[in-house]
């Protein structure tokens, strides 16, 4: 997977999730920009002739005659295309083309070797299972590069890291490697109606990226417990004025409202849940002591599975008190009256 989308969105086919889906293309890639349609022409026929129509271009840029050609085709039905803007810049955008054309055993098409688009060749074309694009991001699933050769690429791609001097460099080289080693899976969600199975999809969703998150900067206990565990650090901290050690009582007092609005959902009472708690962690000398409220009893929140990602937990603490600021140091704010519904009209009386 790569941080570039589909050029054009004329290249959707799903349009209930905004992608671009091909089954089993054939992968072009090029280091230049493709404006010319006439390049792009000898290479379409040879894939037609071969008896397939499912093509993904990944180059520079796309644009012109060359992108209007393609999104005519694909319009029409004739053709069915993926144009990509290939990831990085420089010497890095070099390497990892390189490192797709290994993947889906295909040839970076590039002026220095040589090679011009017009002489491109089927064997020149990689292959892979599948490909996704959204506006963001593109996915290669099944690249038929041969194992080998992929090996091969791993352990240079090891060896530049062992090399490599620079902090920046090595970020960038591991995540090559993890690209190239990792793979991708698939996660199949079916349900037995559409909604419960858009529902499930959101889940899915929801969970990889808080993943995602957890893998930048690490977990935290959940339900509440990592902000009642951080409130103590304002037992310490004295305000100049009254108005400032109110300032500084709210914060604490808003830090246990998470877990108090979780329990207060369960029916129980907020305020002697997050005493409680406080209390088992320091008889307990853990910080990871907290409240399961499906199970309603006091656990070790991260051996129970109970946790959040700890970016998440920051910036939601950090966003909170961003707002709060900007409130305090607002005149007027703008808000939405609300409106109390009238009483229906009584029945009409019987004759």
């Amino acid at each position: 997977q790569f941080d570039r989308g589909y050029i054009s969105p004329y290249f959707i086919s799903d349009q209930e999730t905004m992608q671009a889906v091909l089954d089993e293309p054939y992968v072009l890639i090029h280091d230049k920009k493709i404006s010319a349609a006439s390049d792009l022409i000898p290479a379409l026929e040879k894939i037609v002739q071969s008896g397939r129509r499912n093509l993904l271009i990944i180059a520079e840029d796309v644009d012109g005659e060359a992108l209007a050609t393609l999104v005519l085709n694909k319009l029409r039905g004739t053709f069915n295309v993926l144009a990509v803007k290939a990831p990085g810049f420089g010497d890095r955008r070099k390497a990892m083309l390189q490192d797709i054309a290994i993947l889906t055993g295909g040839t970076v098409i590039t002026e220095e070797m040589g090679r011009k688009l017009d002489s491109v060749t089927l064997g020149d074309l990689g292959r892979c299972d599948k490909v996704s694009s959204s506006k963001d991001d593109t996915t290669i699933i099944g690249g038929a590069g041969s194992e080998d050769a992929i090996k091969g690429r791993v352990n240079q791609i090891k060896a530049e890291i062992d090399n490599s001097t620079s902090d920046y460099d090595r970020e960038k080289l591991q995540e090559r490697l993890a690209k190239l080693a990792g793979g991708v899976a698939v996660i199949g969600v079916g349900a037995a109606t559409e909604t419960e199975m858009k529902e499930k999809k959101h889940r899915v969703e929801d969970a990889l990226s808080a993943t995602r998150a957890a893998v930048e900067e690490g977990i935290v206990p959940g339900g509440g417990v990592a902000l009642i565990t951080v409130a103590s650090v304002l037992d310490n901290v004295k305000g100049n004025s009254p108005e400032e050690q109110t300032g500084i009582n709210i914060v604490r007092r808003a830090l246990e409202e998470p877990m108090r609005g979780i329990t207060r959902n369960a029916g129980l009472d907020g305020a002697v849940i997050v005493q409680e708690v406080l209390r088992r962690q320091k008889d307990a000398g853990s910080t990871r002591i907290g409240f399961d409220v499906m199970s309603e009893e006091y656990v070790d929140m991260v051996k129970a599975g109970i946790i959040d990602p700890a970016k998440v937990t920051r910036g939601a603490l950090s966003n909170a008190a961003s707002i709060a600021a900007m409130i305090l140091t607002t005149e007027a704010l703008v808000t939405d009256v609300p409106v109390k519904d009238k009483p229906a009209a009584p029945p009409m009386p019987e004759y």
